[in-house]
């Protein structure tokens, strides 16, 4: 072969990988649906995403369970969501007061960053440092479209 034929043939060659890759990349990319997700409580059930409630929510509670740890108190309160919507932004506030009703202390807040979906269970983790005074304490919950109207639960 000669020397333009071997240039025809490389021009060829290239035009042909470059035509190749130019095709690979106008294809549309191929991304899984969004409309469900999974919830790690349930086994491989997958269910929709729910709109997230606007204006009162409402959510249920077991009865909570503190202990003391050191210097801490730790309270684990159960809560479900009630609504029909799903709660975004969930936070929790924990406030503690002296007998004639003075704040001591009060917990870090506790927020949920995922939207807790509807009947979905997850547990509240509330860390306040001991303090002689406490006497009695107060729950705060709220979320970022609104207030929750909280229900106390027998069981879950």
């Amino acid at each position: 072969m000669n020397g333009s034929g071997r240039l025809l043939l490389s021009f060829a060659g290239v035009t042909l990988i470059a035509a190749v890759a130019a095709a690979q990349a106008t294809k549309p990319a191929v991304t899984p649906p969004v409309t469900s997700t999974q919830k790690p409580n349930d086994e491989g059930a997958t269910r929709k995403l729910v709109a997230p409630v606007r204006g009162e929510a409402e959510l249920g509670y077991l009865k909570p369970i503190s202990k003391r740890e050191g210097n801490m108190i730790v309270t684990t309160i159960k809560v479900k969501n009630l609504s029909a919507g799903a709660i975004a932004g969930l936070k929790v506030d924990e406030f503690w007061y002296d007998k004639a009703g003075e704040p001591v202390t009060g917990a870090q807040p506790f927020r949920w960053r995922k939207p807790l979906q509807p009947g979905e269970v997850i547990d509240v983790v509330l860390k306040v440092p001991t303090n002689p005074k406490m006497d009695r304490n107060q729950y705060k919950f709220e979320h970022a479209n609104g207030t929750i109207k909280t229900k106390l639960l027998p069981r879950m």
